[in-house]
């Protein structure tokens, strides 16, 4: 079997598909992994077959744009709502038509477009009608993939990074559409997608180019949108890069240790910290733990001062440096949130609030395995280390935590999904020709 895997160029989304692709290609499978470029490169460190399709896509500058429209990192929240770039409610009594279809039309003009954009669209199309895929498996945001699998015949599966925020937006917003009159039923993704597939010559839009034929879903079960879809559980496996274990790893300091990330999306491709680092080491500064701190260079320079009790480093894999700590305080990323499920460590989020931090934030607190941090200008207040406090302190967190840990190693690996995606290729790849 052929698999292309692809998602735009950013790096902690082309991670997240690592461990699969490397799964399907031990099973003997024909397995490409294309971006843009930029992200070439980085590909081959990972020893898989990189393609690189279209222009750079030059994510920075991209950001700078977003960032332009929405204000300051302090004022995200309030700022992309108003702009519709804010896919994170979930109240349904909030989740009306208008605010549906304002976030569809300023998410699919402002971000998928562009990050998918038609130089990208065109070579993918080419490649997959060359190569003759089987099985087209994309990132939950390059709706590329999806185009390129019907303009070539192939089945096609998302990837979910985090938790399913577009599946839930879309299913609030199809509820609606299918209410309204034939006359007023505006649909910016299916306009979209809808002029893409014609311009290669294939039948119109359907459902299936936005949440995929099925979708293999890496959150663990408890916590996901109740969403109805057709879903492949898979165990989320980390995937880093290179890295080095450091001869410090086992050799505590105090009792206690806490890792402080702000994660790698966030410091590298988005420019910018909600939170001063500064101020979330100074308020753990006065607490009897062992802080290590993974801070780039950038954030190390911002910083006045050390305290005594942190350690800062460039960078420890997550997956190394977690099972040796007994917290985890962090911005809410979909990747060090699952890192630390898998392991057992309670967390402390103080929620970036982009895409679904908020939303996990709160899963996690609500499940009982961790706390998060409602106002980030009261860190210097007391309400991060008593938050802190309560986590090390109170064993319900970290029991809580571990049942978490239990449910994801009971989730199918990598590896033994491989037999299902080689079945479901096959039925969808029928049916679609």
């Amino acid at each position: 079997m052929r698999v292309l895997f692809t998602t735009f160029a950013a790096k902690t989304h082309m991670f997240a598909q690592v461990p699969l692709a490397w799964a399907l290609h031990n099973a003997g499978h024909e397995v490409y992994l294309a971006s843009q470029p930029d992200l070439c490169d980085l590909i081959t460190t990972t020893g898989l077959t990189a393609v690189p399709v279209g222009a750079p896509l030059n994510l920075e500058e991209q950001i700078e744009v977003v960032n332009d429209n929405v204000g300051d990192d302090a004022n995200r929240t309030q700022d992309e709502a108003e702009v519709g770039l804010d896919m994170s409610e979930e109240d349904p009594a909030e989740l009306t038509w208008d605010h549906t279809l304002k976030v569809f039309t300023a998410m699919t003009s402002m971000v998928f477009q562009n990050e998918c954009p038609e130089s990208m669209m065109d070579d993918l199309v080419a490649l997959a009608r060359d190569w003759q895929p089987d099985l087209v498996v994309w990132d939950t945001m390059t709706f590329a993939g999806a185009v390129a699998a019907r303009a070539s015949g192939a089945a096609h599966a998302r990837l979910l990074y985090g938790l399913d925020i577009v599946g839930n937006m879309r299913a609030a917003f199809t509820g609606h559409l299918a209410r309204r009159p034939p006359a007023l039923r505006d649909d910016p993704m299916a306009e979209w997608l809808g002029f893409s597939l014609e311009r290669y010559g294939c039948d119109g839009f359907a459902e299936d180019m936005v949440v995929g034929d099925f979708t293999i879903d890496q959150f663990p079960p408890s916590l996901r949108f109740p969403l109805g879809l057709h879903t492949v559980p898979v165990r989320y496996v980390p995937y880093n890069g290179r890295a080095v274990a450091p001869g410090w790893l086992h050799e505590r300091s105090r009792p206690k240790r806490v890792c402080v990330t702000l994660g790698l999306s966030h410091r590298d491709e988005r420019g910018g910290d909600r939170a001063a680092i500064g101020d979330l080491l100074a308020a753990l500064a006065d607490l009897d733990v062992e802080v290590v701190a993974t801070l780039n260079a950038a954030q190390t320079r911002a910083l006045s001062a050390v305290p005594d009790n942190v350690r800062i480093v460039d960078f420890v894999p997550l997956d190394v440096l977690l099972p040796t700590c007994d917290a985890v305080v962090h911005h809410g990323g979909s990747g060090t949130l699952t890192t630390a499920m898998r392991h057992g460590v309670p967390q402390l989020i103080v929620p970036h609030m982009v895409w679904d931090s908020i939303n996990t934030a709160r899963r996690l607190e609500a499940r009982g395995a961790g706390l998060y941090v409602r106002d980030i200008d009261r860190l210097s207040g007391g309400e991060l280390p008593a938050a802190l406090s309560r986590l090390l302190g109170e064993p319900s967190f970290a029991a809580e935590a571990d049942r978490l840990r239990r449910e994801i190693a009971g989730t199918p690996s990598p590896n033994h999904i491989v037999p299902v995606l080689e079945e479901l290729a096959g039925e969808y790849r029928r049916s679609s020709r």
